[in-house]
């Protein structure tokens, strides 16, 4: 089976979930005999002053051609972020080209939904993997732009809101009055229609694909509130695989310490920051904090948890690791991982990475992490952003030892990544055959 898949941004320059996701379902595709093309976005600030430019090159046996594009030139910079013409063209002649049986989107965001216009109408299946709320969402995350979570469900009037509120001239008014903010913003017609055209285009997108996978229950409901029919749409967890994991017991070291992990980027909506101010609220009591991610790419903030760091000697920001090749080493030498995440998260790879690796974990009580640790089985959670309470949960752990023995006993083994493709592939022939989505057919 020919495959084409489209991804925002792929390795190795972009290194996030998705792209790294992307990459290794087209390695598991290729090892599986089908031929896997990746179209992605490499910059949005280079090439032509209109249109696209590409190359083609490849990464770790996958062949990807990388496109890149002036977004400030576009016409109308706001509606090429969901409906980006150029990328409609270029997509429309490599599929000509290729003519592949199928063209699987992950994400939307770069690519835009002018991506699956493209390919529906030369005739080609089309799939959605969702990993965020791009298509309800500019921002993404739905977090507003003063930090707060976007309550659910979402209008075009509070977008249009959200977005005015970046401009400090609507903030402040914002936080003074809000209540005559409200009635400022029911006003705003032009930016209302702005979001209410970006969501009917997404809406209409997405009803015309073959099929939208959810890696969790939670975004699949979010997904089914904001209009994808129900019968579109299913649940899909990701596969996970550790070759380095030792069969059998993971051979934790033991600590008279409680040693606790965080995995992954180092940003103000990952929470790091309230990880850190609850093991500070712990002063003197024998638990440690390893920070396990890239520090360069936010800089400030970076500095802003050092200052809060201070001189605490039993937190540490260990820098970046490898996640394929370091994962096990350093999950060894942790007795539990936090997620404390300040937006709703869809499924945490870092989750599924500790559980395979025995290990407990701490979590938000919010959307994707709710719903894969289970409380007092699995793991902990917190209030989101609460570090009294995430700093309450950890004394739990140091008051009484047999809670983390338990915690471990309950963790569930994992999906692997042999058990996601033969769905994927399942899923690939059943909409290449014409059909439907059976999802009761499925490979579990």
């Amino acid at each position: 089976m020919k495959i084409l898949m489209a991804v925002h941004h792929f390795p190795p320059r972009y290194k996030g979930g998705a792209e790294w996701e992307t990459h290794r379902r087209a390695n598991a595709l290729q090892a599986r005999g089908h031929q896997v093309r990746v179209v992605s976005v490499e910059r949005i600030d280079a090439g032509p002053e209109q249109g696209v430019s590409w190359e083609d090159d490849e990464f770790d046996g996958v062949k990807v051609r990388r496109l890149s594009f002036k977004m400030a030139a576009a016409p109308d910079p706001f509606r090429w972020e969901y409906d980006n013409l150029w990328i409609g063209d270029h997509l429309s002649q490599l599929i000509t080209e290729d003519r592949p049986d199928i063209f699987h989107l992950i994400s939307g965001y770069l690519m835009s939904g002018r991506a699956l216009l493209a390919a529906r109408e030369l005739g080609i299946p089309s799939l959605v993997s969702l990993t965020d709320f791009w298509f309800l969402c500019r921002r993404i995350t739905m977090l507003r732009s003063d930090g707060s979570l976007s309550t659910l469900p979402i209008s075009p009037m509070s977008c249009a809101r959200c977005l005015g509120e970046e401009k400090r001239r609507y903030s402040l008014p914002n936080k003074f009055a809000p209540g005559l903010m409200d009635v400022f913003w029911q006003t705003q017609k032009k930016e209302i229609g702005q979001f209410e055209a970006r969501m009917n285009f997404l809406k209409k997108a997405l009803s015309q694909v073959n099929g939208v996978i959810s890696p969790s229950r939670f975004l699949q409901s979010v997904y089914v509130d904001w209009g994808v029919p129900q019968e579109k749409i299913f649940f899909s967890r990701q596969g996970r695989d550790f070759p380095d994991l030792p069969t059998g017991a993971l051979g934790k070291k033991p600590s008279d310490t409680l040693r606790v992990g965080y995995l992954g980027q180092v940003t103000h909506l990952k929470g790091v920051h309230v990880l850190i101010e609850a093991v500070k609220r712990l002063p003197n009591l024998p638990i440690s904090l390893e920070v396990h991610g890239d520090l360069s790419h936010f800089p400030h903030y970076v500095s802003q948890l050092r200052q809060l760091i201070g001189n605490d000697s039993r937190i540490r920001l260990a820098g970046p690791y490898n996640r394929r090749s370091e994962l096990t080493r350093v999950m060894q030498n942790l007795d539990v991982t936090v997620v404390p995440s300040l937006w709703y998260e869809n499924s945490p790879n870092v989750i599924l990475e500790s559980f395979a690796h025995q290990t407990p974990v701490l979590a938000s009580d919010m959307g994707g992490m709710s719903e894969l640790v289970q409380e007092g089985v699995s793991g902990l959670l917190f209030k989101l952003g609460d570090a009294g309470d995430l700093a309450r949960k950890l004394r739990w752990l140091l008051d009484e030892p047999d809670l983390l023995v338990k915690l471990r006993a309950g963790i569930r083994p994992t999906k692997t990544v042999a058990q996601e493709m033969d769905q994927l592939e399942a899923v690939y022939c059943q909409i290449v055959g014409g059909g439907p989505i059976q999802i009761d057919q499925l490979p579990q």
